[in-house]
């Protein structure tokens, strides 16, 4: 399964263009929604701000992407 976000791509970013993303990140306890450092954290930074592997938040995002993708 090919992530439809690159590396590069800023959680804010991942946010404005999935927001179904948005549930997964309020779930996993991060202040991504509304933080006005998301225009600059990568999917990387965020994990390790917020304690947590950063394949787990990328395969919960993708995921979310996935599951909205099939309604």
């Amino acid at each position: 399964m090919k992530p439809r976000f690159n590396d590069d791509a800023t959680m804010d970013a991942i946010m404005r263009g999935w927001p179904a993303t948005n549930r997964v990140i309020l779930q996993l306890g991060m202040l991504c929604v509304g933080c006005p450092i998301a225009s600059f954290h990568t999917i990387s930074d965020a994990a390790h701000e917020h304690g947590l592997r950063e394949e787990l938040l990328r395969s919960e995002l993708q995921a979310a992407i996935d599951r909205k993708d099939a309604n």
